[in-house]
């Protein structure tokens, strides 16, 4: 650690790369996200298709995490796994856009995801590896993350309108090259991620609490219409005639206020369950509103509008889960409770909303996938406000079932 302090005198100067790094992964990221369906239908896959080839990403990631997690403990040194995973990713981005047929395409999709799904939280290890022992905050390279995610989005609209599909290819390139270089910069550092592996036996204490598996059951029903949202707005905006800027445009408008829309929850949120869940409740009531009006879209300018939705309802989402998870579950479940949380509702809704939305869209079209995931919604906001009003009236104390008497 004595060279990390060296270099950490000044902070500001010495690991600015470290700020750019995060902003290239999320910007690579971004564009794989906005413009990456697109591609695969200017090649001439179809909405079920697509939905498919997108959905086999947590299904991929779930077995990618541990085995880079695996190799970052081994080697205590996530700079380097970290350079392996992009560089790894830049070939395997380089074939998928090689690749003339749809098994080939398949089998390099799965490379690339195994790449590419444990980036983010390796490089958040990194990030906490570089700070620990010094001043400096993990938000503030975390909004390095969401500029290059914002500001990405919309430049890399403006690339492709000119430049044809085949610019995805040359700027997800360009992105990984520059992160690559960010992270070269960076002075070594030898750290483990210093996260316990999850243990089966807590899992199994989480997942009997009939409560948490509730919560659960009712996030996932909320989360597939904004999993679907996520992987089929950008060819909704395409069938209503919106040029590569405009979808950039909608991405830039939905995480440009999401900074503050935490920052405000943070600030003013009570942590009590009740309250919270009452939240979620009403949260989930705005993400049915949302999904009714992307079914009265006529225009990609009413999706963009739209699209600021997006820091209230996910942020608020996202937000308000998290810290119920904690009032659910006693403090040694917390972490598993969690991860299995953030698999349900990224991981498992999302495989389904690409298989589901996907046959949703090629049959019957947008406006029926929309009005189907108001009715998804309005099934998991009903769900959150039984669990408000027994918690209300009966109350709640956070043991699992097994320690139930």
């Amino acid at each position: 650690m004595a060279r990390l302090r060296n270099y950490t005198k000044h902070p500001s100067n010495s690991l600015l790369p470290l700020g750019l790094l995060n902003f290239f992964i999320y910007g690579t990221m971004v564009i794989f996200a906005a413009f990456f369906q697109l591609y695969l239908l200017d090649v001439g896959m179809n909405k079920l298709e697509i939905g498919s080839l997108m959905a086999i990403a947590p299904l991929v990631s779930f077995f990618a995490h541990p085995f880079w997690r695996y190799l970052s403990d081994r080697s205590q040194n996530i700079r380097i796994i970290l350079l392996i995973m992009l560089t790894g990713l830049l070939i395997a981005g380089h074939m998928v856009f090689q690749v003339n047929t749809y098994n080939m395409l398949y089998f390099t999709m799965i490379l690339l995801y195994f790449f590419q799904s444990p980036l983010l939280s390796q490089s958040n290890s990194l990030i906490l590896g570089y700070i620990e022992g010094t001043d400096l905050k993990f938000s503030t390279y975390r909004m390095w993350g969401s500029l290059g995610w914002t500001l990405l989005a919309l430049a890399a609209g403006v690339v492709i309108d000119q430049v044809g599909h085949n610019g995805i290819s040359l700027l997800f390139s360009m992105t990984l090259m520059l992160a690559m270089g960010s992270a070269l910069m960076l002075p070594s550092i030898r750290k483990t991620t210093n996260t316990p592996w999850l243990k089966s036996t807590e899992i199994a204490r989480v997942v009997q609490n009939k409560y948490f598996i509730a919560f659960i059951v009712f996030g996932v029903m909320v989360s597939i219409p904004n999993a679907i949202n996520t992987i089929f707005m950008p060819l909704f905006m395409n069938d209503l005639g919106s040029s590569r800027l405009e979808v950039g445009g909608a991405v830039f408008l939905s995480t440009l206020f999401e900074a503050g829309a935490f920052t405000l929850l943070h600030r003013f949120l009570k942590r009590k369950m009740t309250y919270l869940m009452a939240c979620i409740t009403i949260v989930s009531l705005l993400f049915a509103l949302r999904w009714q009006l992307m079914s009265l879209a006529s225009t990609p300018l009413q999706i963009i509008l739209i699209q600021v939705l997006h820091s209230v309802t996910f942020g608020g989402f996202f937000y308000v889960g998290t810290q119920l998870i904690a009032l659910l579950l006693p403090r040694p479940l917390r972490s598993s409770g969690q991860a299995i949380y953030t698999f349900a509702l990224s991981g498992l809704a999302f495989i389904l909303a690409g298989f589901l939305g996907g046959w949703l869209f090629q049959s019957f079209g947008a406006v029926i996938m929309y009005r189907i995931g108001v009715a998804f919604t309005y099934f998991g906001a009903a769900g959150f406000a039984a669990m408000w009003y027994r918690i209300y009236y009966s109350g709640y104390s956070p043991i699992s079932s097994s320690e139930e008497p």
